[in-house]
């Protein structure tokens, strides 16, 4: 018998003689040697789990955002069967301006052959109510633009239209119906307490008379700008005063694409070889784009999203026989764009590669003396600039 054993034997004995109880004495355990395992585990990564999702410290924001069409306030419609519009007719010769443009630059002679010049050709008139609010809701306009409509129509399907024509078809609410609602009302269709709360200023003053199509119409344009900068700002008024106004003499100093189709404007009329100018129709404002303004630029000044211009029949209408170019139509220049005193071409060039940083572009005094013999009729070049696409080589 095993030494530890008997010591272990004689200690339960001791034991058993001062409890009583009798010495149970269990066998001793069997230790038995670790086993290598007959095929080797496969090492499996554990899936790593996903953080749960992040709750709005806001339940107020939290509970807008996923709420179901709330239930309108009673409203009882007055007589608007018809908005009134701004009307079709423009207060210019158009081939009065195509042939200033012309004759200021050749090449604008290419454009207007290769795509219509929407708004000044169009034959339909707008709606300013609409296109405000449309230039209120900028970026992400189009889904949150047909959440607003479904608001006021819960006839209308859920889906978004594909197209603008369809778009077209759903009446749009009155002025009166808008101003009706709350703020944390419109704010159901996720716009920002911002647009929420502008919006309904431009329905009140609509209302109230304050803002009418008559009234904007027949305004200066510096009074029509003074009027719709308060309501959506120096960029937007100025789109708006393109597209909705008609004004034929409106430089967008501010808007960073008018800035870059200029620059590539001037620099392919100097070195056309090296900075290939070309006009892709795709890039010009269309009624079911969410923004007009997708650059990059860090401009000097705060520029809210500048929107996509609400005019019923902007979609670009290409010519028949340049229907097939849409990557983009070559512009050919003929004579270089004078420069103004203090700029040089180097300049232009640094930047176009971003190589000097004035936060823009062009300044807005370079932007007034390259367009100088544009004048009366700025809009129109504008309005390609925004279709133009150059890269240098």
């Amino acid at each position: 018998m095993p030494v530890a054993s008997r010591i272990i034997r004689s200690t339960l004995h001791i034991e058993s003689l001062f409890t009583g109880m009798p010495a149970v004495v269990s066998k001793p355990a069997t230790i038995r040697p670790l086993e290598k395992p007959t095929t080797r585990r496969r090492y499996r990564p554990s899936t790593p789990t996903k953080p749960p999702r992040r709750t709005s410290k806001n339940p107020a924001k939290h509970f807008i955002a996923n709420l179901d069409m709330p239930e309108l306030p009673p409203f009882n419609e007055p007589p608007y069967s018809n908005p009134t519009l701004v009307p079709a007719k423009s207060t210019f010769s158009f081939e009065q301006a195509k042939s200033h443009l012309i004759k200021a630059d050749t090449r604008f002679e290419q454009l207007f052959a290769s795509v219509q010049c929407q708004p000044f050709e169009q034959s339909e008139p707008i709606n300013p109510f609409r296109n405000l609010v449309a230039s209120v809701l900028g970026i992400g306009g189009k889904h949150i633009r047909h959440r607003f409509l479904r608001l006021f129509d819960r006839s209308l399907p859920e889906e978004v239209p594909l197209t603008h024509e369809q778009e077209m078809m759903y009446e749009f609410p009155s002025p009166g119906r808008v101003a009706s609602v709350s703020a944390e009302i419109l704010r159901t269709t996720r716009m920002n307490e911002s647009q929420a709360e502008h919006v309904l200023d431009i329905a009140k003053r609509f209302v109230g008379g304050r803002l009418s199509s008559e009234k904007l119409v027949n305004a200066s344009d510096e009074q029509a700008e003074e009027t719709i900068v308060g309501l959506v700002g120096k960029e937007k008024a100025d789109i708006f005063a393109i597209t909705t106004l008609r004004r034929p003499n409106i430089l967008p100093v501010g808007s960073p694409k008018t800035q870059k189709g200029l620059l590539n404007w001037v620099l392919s009329s100097h070195e056309p070889e090296n900075y290939p100018l070309y006009i892709n129709p795709t890039r010009l404002p269309k009624p079911n784009q969410d923004e007009l303004e997708k650059s990059d630029v860090k401009v000097t000044e705060p520029v809210d999203a500048t929107p996509t211009p609400e005019v019923s029949t902007l979609a670009v209408k290409v010519k028949e026989s340049n229907s097939k170019q849409l990557d983009g139509v070559l512009v050919v220049p003929t004579n270089p764009v004078q420069l103004p005193e203090g700029m040089t071409l180097d300049t232009l060039k640094a930047r176009a590669n971003r190589e000097e940083a004035t936060g823009r572009y062009l300044l807005p005094n370079e932007m007034e003396a390259l367009t100088a013999s544009w004048k009366p009729y700025r809009s129109l070049g504008v309005f390609y600039m925004w279709a133009l696409v150059g890269k240098a080589k």
